[in-house]
């Protein structure tokens, strides 16, 4: 069993998402833009957790994600197998089909048995416990959300100033009388 990027990289936007949660809908550039990671990764990501109902989206101005439920009710589980990462260290993907004949490997037991403790141990650990270790590391999250620029309907309109001649006979230095 391989655990991709994929896998990673949602546990860990969910992670920081989580982190932020008590601050209204995060967006993704500024999970992006802290965790290293492709704008665009990160939105078929959370379009895989939000069908999965793990997230919830809010559109609009002061729009975001939050989390689709308690941080404590979503496993790690949840969430690697929301975004399709398999979680299946046989060769023949639990089928018994290991070999070119169609038979069971020898070992096909073995990685059995691991799949079912590697799920067993993702399914114990959920967001809030690594929430919950992040703090304990030290990790530090701003209480109040970032200051949002206002919008307004109307653009601003400046007075242009020009320092140049307002018609033509000014331009050529003929004056009229």
């Amino acid at each position: 069993m391989r655990l991709t990027t994929k896998g990673r990289f949602a546990v860990t936007a969910m992670i920081d998402l989580a982190l932020r949660q008590d601050s209204g809908p995060v967006t993704l550039a500024a999970i992006s833009q802290r965790q290293q990671i492709s704008l665009s990764y990160l939105e078929q990501l959370f379009g895989k957790l939000r069908r999965n109902e793990l997230v919830e989206s809010t559109r609009g101005p002061g729009g975001g994600y939050s989390l689709g439920r308690k941080a404590s009710e979503i496993t790690v589980a949840d969430i690697i197998t929301s975004v399709d990462e398999p979680l299946d260290a046989t060769h023949c993907g639990g089928k018994q089909n290991c070999h070119s004949d169609g038979g069971r490997c020898m070992t096909h037991d073995l990685w059995t048995s691991l799949n079912n403790r590697m799920i067993e141990f993702l399914e114990s650990v959920t967001l809030q416990k690594l929430v919950d270790d992040q703090h304990a590391n030290g990790i530090e999250v701003e209480d109040k959300p970032a200051t949002k620029r206002a919008i307004s309907s109307a653009p601003v309109v400046k007075p242009i100033r020009i320092n140049a001649p307002n018609s033509v006979f000014a331009l050529g230095g003929i004056t009229t009388k």
